[in-house]
């Protein structure tokens, strides 16, 4: 055997003789590899003995298995077996006696995977080695050669082996300590790690194998990567960045291949001294060496930019201190110290505690909250009677107060200020909004007992408080606020019943009560209102005074009425198909009623009927549903708003908007969206402008085409009744206005037949000529431009065209020489010429001359003639040139005088967009956009100036409705000059920009945006320009249009991945357009107009029912619920949505007393008939 086993066939490999003795000295041939084995293991017994503290046994170690061992050695060896024998019993005692903790963390320890660590895997292979050697020990042993060479052979060096089938042996020998535990001695085993819980070989879907104990591995935790919109990465994205300071030095010109660093010539080199002789010290080790500090602009360390923001910010909040200490009755300066706490709290911890508190209070809202109340309480200290901050306060209250405690507040806060309308105003929409104690009678009555206070003030019954400017407007806009309220939540009797009561209670009012209080008014009135006296809209109603004039002199004289006039209409079918699910049957029954019966139920003494022939008694108003609400109105623009408000009430265009208070409570249908009769022709389209307010009797499913289709035949009776009631009392513009209203509903009714109901066409158009002719019949209309441009709108649209010329023709010769100046001449002139524009495409047609015709003979002293030819180059050239005076004459009047003068603003305006479509026919397109750009440079500075202002209907356009016009002409042009030719769509998009900041609320142009935006591959700039005006306006049209804008999008990506109408193929991406929608309807309901914004909820819960998650749906829909309880469309919209819940939701409406017109008891009736 070689000594050293590495060189073992080095020796043997030797064959010469002088090698093999230079070699022998590595030969060894008493050396024996099981010596070797045994003496290892003899020496790791005697050492685990010694750390037990027993002395070591002497082993005789057999060092030559070639020679015989004497006798003496042998016997030795055998008292050492007995010894040993003897110890390892007096062990197992010890063992037994041991502490059982000790014992079963011995055994948790020997029950542990095999993953520890060697050193305590080195002390178990120890006790197994002694253990093993004890075993030998007790064997007698031999001297034999035999015995000593299997000794030898029971480990053998791999490098001493040429055939490896020698390399594996198999141990025969068992184990006992395999019978006392449960698995091998994992010494034994070879370290592994698991990973799975499965075995090689086994059939994982038959078989599974339980691993009992402790994992072979430990289990390590998978940190997930945290997206952005966590909670975390939500605090680090609201951080502000670090400023990068700019290198002062200019930038090279020429490339730089390496980062230059500064010569240490160019420092300033120290000066020597006694204690730095060779000038090796700094500055500042020099100055110590002295006994020197540092100069103190070189003490101060460079702030960084978090310490300068936030020495910055400590500096605002000293400089607010100080001037809410001098000026402490400055209420402005309190509210902007409060919004000012958002700034603090976003910035970096001013108010941190210490480290590790700054993003802790940075993102705390009740800290916000609470400091925001605290200078809020100290600012009400300093000016107790301040409305606006005890408002801020209330509204500050609401996040973290309840509603009980909230609405006693607000309870002593009006008792403190029963004149401030705004403040009763905030207190009817909180009222309005809290589910918990909302119902519309208790509701009705505090809109009634808001009303008569306001009354009471204003006719200085309370002398405790003063009136304060504006009341009046203001309680109009309170009574057409509860007007919607009532529309809203099914009560369309009320509606109805309080405009009548309003109009007798303001027209025909008798003399002899005008000068009483208002409450002693209304005990006059309730006996006219309970006398059975056909009122307005009903046929043969005369009005109060009458009334009463007649009372005096001993009553009325009834005339029975012939029998023959009226032929009572034939009611439909409320159920056509009784097969259809019980949820469609009565949504559809609902809505018929509701459309049926809007008007007030009243007994008709001529068929001898009583209150109780009614069959539903919630159609019967009483005079105590609405004697509290009737207030006084004097102001003459007042009284004619209210006529506008009832008319649009009842479903005629108007053009009336209700106050902004109380705007978007009353918007609930999607009719701000179309725009259909506006892409087929932009310039001449008809705008009923309802802007999303439905009429009384309209509750039908979001997404239904709004038309103006009338009410049945009693329902336009009543309108007709209307206007010939109302007419007489107004004169002039106003009442031009009205019958321009009326024409206007005619038309609109027309343009629904075209549309949908052709068979109806050729009636209703009769109809609507006919009643277009009455009114310029009389005396005072036979003049007025504005009916002769319906009338002659008419017969262009039911296909008269030349008749339609005629009429043109003949209102234009009636002008006279009037020029410029006259404003319905001009807008005369205007719809005819784009009527002949928009016939033929083609600019060079003669439809063309036609329009430069029209436009030229505008500015022409002559009469009007009719269209014989092509209009020569002189009249186009002396035509500019009048129009050109013209526009530097109103220009010049409008802008240099303030006011500007009536007549100017009144002619600006046409006279613009007449110059505008001049110059597009005779220059094109880029002259007309020259004149609008002069126009709106001009105008924008004075309109901003000016501000808004509330003015009445009535009176002369303000600056800033001139240049809406203005542009909204401006639009329409580009877009019809797109339609025609080949135009980029820039300008467009940049003058849409442009005027939608100025008038964030124009629905006109925010559809003509979003439709030009739908048309571009990228929608980064439309969301940008939607984020930015969002945040800056109070509107909530960029809101609405904004969501409007994306589900466009979303619509026009499933259609390009819907394969035949039905299943999508996800081959673009959706690019997270679902949660962008839904973020901007969350963002959007958080607003105060939209919280309570009956329209946003339900395309809110329509988006996503269509989604089809329906738990969060129903979700979404109780959320609306908390927010606008009254509104009855977002009931049936859930009922269509989730027809399981239709006895809950009933049951809901009945609760919170909304009108339910068909119960469900009624339907079960007339399902069985």
């Amino acid at each position: 055997m070689a000594l050293f086993p590495a060189f073992a066939d080095v020796s043997e490999a030797s064959g010469d003789g002088a090698s093999r003795k230079e070699l022998d000295w590595l030969s060894n041939p008493s050396f024996r590899v099981g010596n070797l084995t045994s003496l290892s293991r003899q020496t790791e017994e005697v050492t685990a003995l010694a750390s037990e503290g027993s002395p070591p046994p002497r082993y005789l170690f057999n060092r030559s298995p070639l020679k015989s061992e004497p006798p003496g050695e042998s016997a030795t060896s055998e008292k050492l077996t007995q010894i040993s024998r003897k110890k390892k019993k007096e062990k197992k005692k010890k063992r037994k006696h041991q502490h059982p903790k000790k014992s079963k963390r011995r055994r948790e320890q020997s029950s542990s995977s095999g993953s520890e660590s060697d050193t305590e895997a080195g002390k178990d292979r120890a006790s197994r080695s002694i253990r093993d050697g004890q075993k030998e020990a007790e064997k007698p042993c031999q001297g034999s050669n035999a015995a000593a060479a299997a000794a030898g052979q029971r480990s053998i060096w791999l490098e001493d082996i040429h055939d490896l089938t020698d390399v594996f042996r198999t141990d025969n020998k068992p184990d006992p300590a395999n019978w006392e535990y449960k698995s091998l001695y994992r010494g034994d085993i070879a370290r592994y790690k698991r990973k799975g819980d499965s075995c090689l070989g086994i059939n994982p879907k038959k078989q599974c194998i339980s691993w009992e104990g402790a994992s072979a591995t430990k289990k390590h935790s998978h940190r997930h990567l945290e997206r952005y919109f966590t909670k975390k990465n939500v605090g680090l994205m609201r951080m502000e960045g670090i400023a990068v300071c700019s290198n002062p030095e200019p930038p090279s010109s020429e490339p730089v291949t390496f980062i230059p660093v500064k010569d240490s010539a160019e420092a300033a080199t120290p000066v020597t001294s006694w204690l730095n002789p060779l000038g090796i010290y700094d500055q500042s080790t020099t100055q110590w060496l002295h006994g020197q500090g540092p100069a103190e602009q070189d003490s101060k360390q460079p702030d960084s930019q978090q310490d300068r923001e936030c020495a910055a910010l400590k500096a605002r909040v000293e400089e607010f201190n100080r001037r809410v200490r001098e000026n402490p009755r400055d209420t402005q300066l309190w509210m902007a110290f409060v919004d000012f706490q958002d700034e603090v709290m976003r910035s970096p911890g001013i108010y941190a505690l210490g480290e590790g508190e700054q993003e802790k209070h940075r993102k705390s809202l009740k800290l916000l909250l609470e400091k925001k109340l605290a200078v809020l309480e100290r600012a009400i200290e300093s000016n107790p009677g301040s409305v606006e901050l005890k408002l801020a306060k209330l509204q500050l209250c609401s996040e973290f107060w309840e509603p009980s405690a909230l609405a006693k507040e607000w309870q002593k806060l009006l008792f403190l200020h029963p004149n401030n309308t705004s403040l009763w105003q905030r207190y009817l929409s909180f009222c309005q909004s809290q589910f918990g104690t909302f119902s519309v009678s208790k509701l009705h009555s505090l809109y009634g007992k808001c009303l008569s206070t306001l009354s009471a003030v204003k006719d200085g019954s309370m002398l405790s408080h003063p009136v304060l400017p504006g009341t009046e407007e203001a309680m109009f806009g309170l009574f057409l606020q509860q007007c919607h309220f009532l529309r809203q939540a099914g009560h369309s009797e009320k509606v109805i019943s309080l405009f009548q009561a309003m109009v007798d209670f303001t027209f025909f009012k008798p003399d002899s009560v005008k000068e009483l209080p208002t409450k002693v008014q209304v005990e006059f009135f309730e006996p006219f209102w309970d006398s059975g006296e056909p009122r307005v809209g009903e046929k043969g109603a005369r009005g109060w005074r009458a009334w009463m004039h007649q009372q005096e002199r001993g009553g009325w004289v009834l005339v029975t009425p012939d029998e023959d006039d009226e032929e009572p209409e034939e009611e439909d079918q409320e159920i056509k198909d009784k097969t259809l699910p019980r949820w469609q049957i009565w949504l559809a029954a609902e809505r018929s009623r509701d459309q049926r019966h809007w008007r007030p139920w009243r007994p008709d003494k001529t068929k001898k009927q009583t209150e109780e022939d009614c069959e539903d008694p919630e159609r019967q108003v009483l005079f105590d549903d609405i004697g509290q609400s009737l207030i006084r109105l004097s102001s003459p623009g007042l009284q004619f708003q209210l006529i506008e408000a009832f008319l649009q009430f009842l479903g005629v265009p108007s053009g009336f908007l209700p106050p902004a208070s109380c705007l978007y409570l009353a918007m609930d249908e999607s009719s701000i969206f179309e725009n259909e009769l506006y892409d087929e022709k932009p310039l001449t389209y008809f705008n009923p402008s309802f802007s999303g307010i439905s009429c009384v009797g309209y509750m039908e499913q979001l997404g239904c085409p709004r038309w103006t289709k009338g009410h049945n035949r009693e329902g336009e009776e009543f309108v007709r009744n209307v206007f010939h009631l109302v007419l007489p009392l107004f004169s002039g513009k106003q009442k031009s206005q009205l019958c321009l209203s009326w024409l206007r509903y005619e038309i609109a009714k027309v343009i629904w037949c075209l549309h949908t109901k052709k068979k109806r066409l050729k009636s209703q158009g009769k109809n609507c000529k006919k009643l277009a002719k009455n009114l310029l019949k009389e005396p005072e209309n036979r003049n007025n431009f504005c009916l002769w441009k319906q009338y002659a709108h008419l017969e262009w649209l039911l296909g008269n065209t030349e008749d339609a010329r005629k009429v043109f023709d003949t209102a234009l010769s009636m002008a006279g020489s009037s020029e410029l100046k006259d404003r319905e001449l001009c807008e005369l002139s205007l719809l005819y010429a784009e009527l002949e524009m928009e016939l033929s495409p083609d600019l060079r047609g003669a439809t063309t001359g036609r329009a430069v015709h029209i436009l030229t003979r505008l500015t022409e002293s002559s009469p009007y003639g009719a269209y014989t030819g092509q209009v020569s180059s002189t009249q186009i050239l002396k035509a500019r040139k009048a129009y050109e005076h013209a526009l530097q004459d109103c220009l010049g009047q409008g802008c240099a005088s303030s006011p500007a003068p009536a007549e100017a603003l009144d002619c600006l305006g046409s006279l613009v967009r007449c110059f505008m479509l001049f110059q597009y026919l005779t220059v094109g397109i880029d002259a007309a956009v020259q004149i609008y750009g002069q126009v709106f440079s001009k105008l924008k500075g004075s309109a901003l100036l000016e501000g808004p202002g509330s003015e009445d209907s009535t009176s002369s356009q303000s600056l800033t409705s001139v240049l809406e016009a203005v542009t909204m002409m401006h639009t329409s042009l580009l877009r019809f000059h797109m339609n025609v030719c080949v135009y980029p769509l820039a300008p467009l998009r940049e003058t849409l920009s442009d005027a939608l900041k100025l008038y964030p609320g124009n629905q006109v142009l925010w559809r003509a945006y979003v439709q030009i935006q739908n048309k571009s591959h990228s929608a980064n700039k439309t969301r940008r320009f939607f984020d930015t005006v969002t945040r800056s306006a109070k509107h909530l049209e960029p809101w609405l249009f904004a969501i409007e804008a994306e589900k466009l999008r979303k619509r026009l990506v499933e259609s390009v991945q819907r394969v035949g109408g039905r299943e999508v193929h996800a081959t673009i991406p959706e690019t997270g357009l679902t949660h962008r929608i839904r973020a901007l309807f969350e963002n959007a309901i958080r607003s105060d107009k939209g919280n309570q914004c009956p329209l946003l909820w339900r395309m809110y819960l329509n988006f996503l029912v269509s989604l089809g998650n329906k738990e969060r749906s129903k979700g979404v829909f109780y959320k609306a619920l908390q927010s606008c309880p009254w509104a009855k469309v977002l009931y049936m919209d859930a009922m269509e949505y989730f027809p399981d819940e239709l006895q809950e939701i009933l049951d809901v409406m009945t609760e919170k007393e909304l009108r339910v017109r068909l119960p469900l008891e009624e339907l079960e009736l007339l399902l069985e008939d």
